[in-house]
């Protein structure tokens, strides 16, 4: 059986079990209705010989004079000639019955169920069968002040037709029943079939696949749902694509940054992660992990922890132009790591670590170049203002020396020359390498100008200098960066 029909059915049931219960509740509260109205109609009759029995009773003071014979009077008056009267004292004596001549000889009545009844009530009434007469009566009985008035009627044939419901009730019911069945079942026909597609939906949509097809529900209200359900799935089926898409270039753009990046929820979790992070979290903590969130354990980054902390708990939204964030640089194991950490405005937040080791190193060493580079503009100085000092103090001093200081003065000036050089490359060190030229230097000859410029600030602090370096010692540097090697 088909997955619809079988649903059909069992809708088809649930409906019309439903209604039974319902017809089923109805009828039974109808008949029972019926059968208490005919009842009462029977009883009202009854009561009516009862009262008319009083009366007769209470005009002609029967109570009194005890003569209840004359009760046979109300035969006459008594239009129905199968009801039957009795009067009964307190005692269930009974004082006078139309049925039985020899009334004063019947049993005693006070037990009789409807005597019972009326003694605690108003009235009482039962249906049994007559021991005296042998026939079945239907009794009513009434409690006066000082007498029962019972009157019977033969519960025969008629009586208890008279007293059954109405059966075209019943089949108005049948009728109406089968009437509604056929309207059900066009109903749940209809019904099956938008749930039939709802059904085929739910299933594609639980194998992500999209839905062609989006106006094949019927024309009715649940159609029109499960259509606006389909387009609405599709939207986000498209959204997810394109949201995968984008998550997928993200990553991979992360992949191929030389920096360490993640993302994390308010909680901490970690949302996503490149390689980078987790090596650079793994060298930073000395040892080999994972995971993202470890890096809440390092001791390097309780900034960021505190950080966090304090923003994360806050109530208030972050605009965003104004998202808290926090950066700094510290060094490990002589590499140098600058953290940057953001929080957004849904309190998300992303952690991007960097390498700084070469520029942090380039510009320590530009600092100490310039240190030395400063103090190595002195040396020159020195020895050019040496010389000229030497030629103005001694006027007699033979050419030939006149030309070695001039010589000497001069090579110092093209020494001078290449600090100021020197120093204009300090202020792009990045590029220093591809700028200081680089060629076969003779380190014999390198030492021995450094000490011929040193040769008066050697002399005074009287220090003798012995050179012995092979002449065919040659390396591939600077002249001017090695000449400040050998005078620090």
């Amino acid at each position: 059986m088909p997955l619809h029909q079988s649903f059909r059915r069992k809708i088809f049931i649930y409906f019309i079990a439903v209604f039974l219960l319902f017809t089923v509740a109805i009828l039974l509260f109808q008949l029972q209705r019926e059968r208490e109205f005919k009842k009462a109609q029977l009883e009202n009759t009854l009561e009516n010989v009862t009262e008319v029995a009083h009366n007769f009773i209470d005009f002609y003071k029967l109570n009194k004079t005890g003569d209840f014979n004359r009760a046979d009077t109300l035969k006459s008056l008594i239009p129905q000639n199968n009801i039957r009267l009795t009067i009964i004292d307190k005692k269930g004596k009974v004082l006078y019955d139309s049925f039985v001549a020899d009334y004063s000889n019947m049993e005693n009545h006070f037990q009789r169920p409807e005597i019972q009844k009326a003694l605690f009530s108003a009235f009482g009434s039962n249906v049994r069968h007559s021991e005296t007469t042998k026939q079945e009566f239907y009794y009513y009985a009434r409690n006066y002040d000082d007498y029962f008035v019972r009157a019977a009627m033969v519960y025969d044939i008629q009586v208890a037709n008279f007293l059954k419901a109405n059966r075209f009730f019943i089949f108005f019911i049948v009728i109406i029943f089968l009437g509604i069945w056929l309207i059900v079942n066009v109903i749940t026909k209809r019904l099956s079939i938008s749930i039939t597609k709802l059904k085929d939906f739910a299933i594609k949509a639980g194998r992500n696949e999209m839905i062609e097809n989006e106006n094949e529900f019927p024309e009715n209200e649940l159609g029109e749902i499960g259509t606006q359900i389909v387009k609405i799935y599709n939207k986000l089926h498209r959204a997810k694509d394109d949201v995968a898409l984008e998550k997928d270039r993200l990553f991979n753009h992360m992949n191929i940054l030389n920096e360490g990046i993640s993302f994390f929820k308010p909680n901490k979790e970690k949302m996503l992660a490149n390689s980078h992070f987790i090596q650079y979290i793994s060298i930073i903590s000395n040892t080999s992990t994972i995971s993202a969130e470890h890096i809440f354990e390092i001791p390097e980054f309780k900034k960021i922890n505190n950080f966090l902390n304090e923003n994360l708990a806050k109530e208030i939204e972050f605009l965003p132009n104004e998202l808290p964030q926090i950066e700094y640089t510290f060094n490990k194991n002589e590499q140098y790591f600058k953290v940057l950490c953001i929080v957004f405005a849904d309190k998300s937040f992303e952690i991007l670590i960097t390498d700084v080791t070469r520029p942090e190193k380039r510009r320590l060493l530009k600092q100490q170049l310039t240190s030395n580079i400063a103090h190595e503009l002195k040396t020159p100085l020195a020895s050019i203002k040496g010389y000229i000092e030497t030629l103005m103090n001694n006027p007699g001093i033979s050419e030939e020396k006149k030309k070695y200081f001039i010589e000497r003065a001069f090579a110092q000036a093209e020494r001078l020359n290449l600090l100021l050089n020197d120093i204009s490359l300090l202020n792009n060190i990045e590029d220093a390498g591809e700028l200081f030229e680089i060629k076969q230097v003779n380190v014999k000859n390198i030492v021995t100008d450094v000490i011929e410029n040193l040769e008066n600030r050697l002399s005074e602090k009287n220090i003798k200098c012995k050179l012995n370096v092979d002449p065919e010692v040659v390396v591939n540097g600077n002249d001017s960066l090695l000449s400040s090697v050998f005078r620090i």
